[in-house]
């Protein structure tokens, strides 16, 4: 299986709550919501939905997980929304237990194994694992060098602060651009993969 994530980022590398103003205020964060006045459907929309076309299962962090489990099952008919209700879906966390699990296709994933679980998905046949939001637990997976695939959509906005998706670690990974398209708003969608020479 391929691991690939799919983030909204801001030009200065925030990923914190692109989506609603209280979707994770941690640190103060004041800006939630900022993805929505660059969010161009023309572009953005077969952006995303290449990325759910290829993949077999998505994969969350405990609170990007709960957001979206407060969303998608409300949108039934829309063809985005049965999609990400029907399929597969692992959460990784160690303060939600099964009984939590509502939305439908939810798997727990303990997370103090989650990176020897993803490790045990890279080695297994299959199309994509897709990552969305989930900042910390990408920090995780970056850090180890456990991503095929970076999907950003960059937005056209500076946020001055909040939490971002890259490793501070002092390592270098290069990466080769795969794909860009740019919208009529400014968004930057661009795919970055792993070498090909690289070890997987």
């Amino acid at each position: 299986m391929r691991i690939v994530i799919s983030e909204f980022i801001s030009l200065d590398g925030v990923v914190q709550a692109p989506g609603a103003p209280q979707e994770d205020t941690d640190g103060d964060f004041a800006h939630g919501g900022w993805s929505h006045p660059f969010f161009d459907p023309d572009t953005l929309g077969p952006y995303i939905n290449e990325a759910m076309s290829t993949a077999d299962a998505l994969l969350f962090g405990r609170r990007t997980w709960l957001t979206m489990a407060a969303a998608w099952p409300g949108r039934a008919g829309d063809p985005l929304a049965d999609q990400m209700n029907s399929i597969r879906k692992y959460v990784v966390s160690d303060t939600l237990d099964e009984t939590d699990l509502t939305w439908a296709n939810s798997t727990l994933v303990p997370g103090a194994g989650a990176v020897d679980w993803v490790r045990r998905q890279c080695a297994a046949d299959g199309r994509d694992l897709l990552i969305m939001g989930s900042p910390t637990l990408v920090r995780t997976l970056l850090a180890e060098d456990l991503a095929d695939e970076l999907r950003l959509m960059v937005m056209p906005v500076l946020l001055g602060g909040g939490k971002s998706l890259f490793p501070a670690d002092g390592v270098q990974r290069t990466l080769e651009l795969a794909s860009t398209t740019i919208g009529r708003t400014g968004v930057h969608a661009a795919t970055y993969r792993r070498p090909a020479n690289a070890p997987a």
